[in-house]
């Protein structure tokens, strides 16, 4: 009897100085796992006569119901300490003044590519993709760009050093010999277009070293000059969110095109901005044509069954366009209250049926 005093004693002491959850499981198992204290007085009734079971069989397992009790008991204390203890470290002073909550904004030239491609898509063009840096090859010479044009000069074109077999890269001066590697893999018909920064040696208010284009190309036997305009006019009634424009197009002349055409909407230039869809002014909105057979035969297309589209234009000029914004210079400045001003939410994703800027 003295013992089981002795034992209850010495477990409510360890019980009560557990000064973690930790250590109190560690008790428990001492006194009430299958090899504890409490546990091998038990097995020990197995080998008592049925008067010494009568008579021990209630003090061991009322020692045991203790212990238990105990030990669910400081469990509580613990559980309760250790909340007070995080509440009492995790105190918010509502008088104080909120932090600042961070504010990333979205680029102006991200959202108009991410509305342009929201557009496109919704006619059924998909997104295409190359380098930036280029061989002359795919960025002249596919596309029927002669060796004396002005565009392959040095004061117009950003050349790398030639590499050990002769060949000089250039940064891409547009986004077509994107265009050159889907005719070179791809089989008609095709239908894509392709964004990305290009390169060009010029700087001033409305140009920049680096800027962005996107360009559209279609292949296939039966695309005519008709379809050009309508995908023209459909993208700019929606990109300009007006119910209608009218549109023009002036013979011009590029290499890679013909015939070839710039692309002038209407619109309205009276009050200090630039109104689409209504006025007597026009603006000159983008380039397109009928891609050249030259340009379809070097790139692995016959010419005599297939025929084909592409247009172009500048991302950044369809941004200060759109938005008003007047200098092209800050899109390239970081700084941070023009993005502020001109930035867009992250959660601000293009959408047609949403509304392309809400």
């Amino acid at each position: 009897m003295t013992d089981i005093a002795e034992l209850e004693r010495e477990l409510l002491a360890a019980i009560a100085s557990a000064t973690e959850e930790r250590a109190l499981d560690d008790v428990r198992v001492a006194a009430l796992g299958k090899k504890g204290a409490v546990a091998e007085l038990l097995k020990t009734l197995g080998g008592m006569s049925p008067d010494e079971r009568k008579i021990n069989g209630p003090l061991f397992n009322g020692l045991r119901d203790r212990v238990a009790n105990t030990i669910a008991a400081r469990k509580t204390q613990l559980e309760d300490s250790a909340l007070d203890l995080r509440l009492q470290s995790e105190r918010i002073d509502v008088t104080l003044p909120a932090p600042e909550i961070p504010r990333g904004t979205i680029h102006p030239v991200s959202h108009v590519r991410d509305e342009i491609i929201a557009i496109l898509a919704d006619l059924d063009f998909r997104v295409a993709e190359g380098p930036d840096v280029e061989t002359e090859d795919y960025n002249f010479t596919r596309l029927n760009i002669p060796p004396e044009h002005p565009a392959r000069q040095m004061h117009d074109t950003f050349y790398l050093k030639p590499q050990a077999d002769g060949v000089r890269p250039v940064l891409r001066t547009h986004t077509s010999p994107v265009q050159v590697r889907t005719m070179l893999t791809q089989k008609p018909p095709i239908r894509v277009i392709a964004p990305g920064r290009t390169y060009r040696s010029d700087s001033d208010a409305t140009h920049s070293p680096m800027f962005h284009q996107v360009e559209g190309l279609v292949i296939d036997e039966e695309t005519h000059l008709g379809h050009l305009k309508w995908v023209l006019q459909e993208f700019c009634k929606a990109f300009f969110e007006v119910p209608h424009v009218k549109m023009r197009l002036r013979p011009s002349y590029f290499p890679f095109t013909e015939p070839s055409m710039e692309v002038d909407i209407q619109c309205d230039r009276s009050g200090g901005q630039i109104k689409f869809g209504e006025g007597k002014d026009w603006l000159e909105i983008a380039g397109s044509g009928i891609v050249h057979p030259r340009v379809l035969e070097m790139c692995g297309i016959d010419p005599n069954r297939y025929q084909g589209y592409a247009f172009g234009f500048g991302i950044d000029r369809l941004a200060m366009l759109k938005y008003g914004i007047p200098d092209l210079r800050p899109f390239f400045d970081s700084d941070l209250r023009w993005l502020k001003h001109y930035g867009f939410a992250s959660l601000d994703i293009p959408a047609l049926q949403e509304g392309l800027s809400r």
